[in-house]
């Protein structure tokens, strides 16, 4: 694959090379449309299933052709330092792990205890540091610098180029989308979906969606600046962003056609439908998409609508207190 540049956009060449490299870890996952689902949407859906990766989530896409493009600079390192919430740094300890590189990864202290050993299982040195995920970044940049470590960023236009291929697949997949909504943590998911309709010449509006209780990126994209905001969430931990990424922001102001905030207790509502719905399980990021989406139901009706049930990995006691509604 050629190396698109930090801040750009990575062409239809670039996602299409990155697909081939990802199909040699596993398959397109699957989009399927689900009954119940579309029933309770009152629209067309389509579910794209990056929960069915061998991690869990869409990022080890991401993952995977960061470290194509570091191999193909001979660069790659002896070791490298990330920060996460968990799905990111289940990408990095992958991919690692497959170019025989070492791997640490920072996550903040009371992260999700199933995350963590999943990123252990694949060969990372975990350590918790600091109280959100900007607290980990940091500590995991300065981590870097004394180690002499590569700090692999949890935005950068390899990953999008990566991650850009599951929308690919299911903007080919239902080429008659006319909306798709995607989550935004650090902002990697919805440059991706930015990236495919660009690359395809697509039509869909593609529209963000944020925890209420993370709003730094609706902040940013109203104010035309990075604006940090506080996090509160409780359950979507994967949006759990305290500080816009400046290159992110300025993808999003340019393409994404609106943002929508849903708080907690609608991420709950979707994660408990999504499991009756298709008897799939979402983690609270995983479930946003459709929170958002049915947030604006009623302007849906005769659309056909893509979500991105972006991933599963929800501890099992979090799970089993959002499905008995006390979350």
């Amino acid at each position: 694959m050629n190396a698109p540049s930090a801040s750009s956009l990575p062409s239809r060449a670039d996602i299409e090379a990155a697909a081939q490299l990802v199909y040699r870890e596993f398959p397109p996952t699957p989009q399927y449309r689900w009954p119940l689902l579309e029933r309770r949407l009152g629209a067309e859906c389509w579910l794209k299933h990056e929960n069915h990766t061998p991690v869990g989530a869409f990022k080890i896409r991401g993952g995977l052709a960061y470290f194509a493009q570091l191999a193909q600079r001979n660069e790659l390192p002896r070791e490298v330092v990330s920060a996460t919430r968990g799905n990111h740094g289940q990408s990095i300890a992958w991919a690692a792990r497959a170019h025989g590189v070492a791997c640490t990864i920072v996550v903040p202290l009371g992260n999700s205890v199933e995350k963590n050993a999943a990123m252990r299982a694949l060969g990372a040195t975990l350590i918790e540091h600091g109280e959100d995920f900007q607290s980990a970044r940091e500590h995991a940049l300065q981590l870097a610098d004394a180690r002499g470590a590569h700090m692999v960023p949890s935005y950068h236009a390899a990953l999008v180029c990566g991650v850009a291929t599951y929308w690919m697949e299911l903007l080919r997949a239902a080429p008659h989308l006319d909306v798709v909504y995607v989550p935004i943590g650090l902002g990697s998911g919805a440059c991706a979906a930015i990236a495919a309709k660009l690359a395809l010449d697509h039509p869909a509006r593609v529209v963000g969606v944020v925890s209420r209780h993370a709003t730094t990126y609706a902040d940013s994209l109203a104010a035309g600046r990075v604006v940090p905001a506080p996090v509160s969430t409780m359950l979507a931990d994967g949006v759990a962003v305290r500080v816009a990424d400046e290159q992110a922001l300025a993808v999003l102001a340019r393409h994404l056609d609106h943002v929508v905030q849903v708080d907690d207790a609608e991420v709950a509502a979707a994660v408990r439908a999504l499991f009756a719905d298709t008897h799939n399980v979402a983690e609270g990021a995983g479930a946003a998409a459709l929170a958002g989406a049915l947030q604006e139901g009623a302007q849906l009706a005769g659309q056909a609508v893509g979500l991105a049930l972006t991933g599963g990995n929800v501890d099992a006691e979090v799970f089993a207190r959002v499905l008995l509604g006390a979350h």
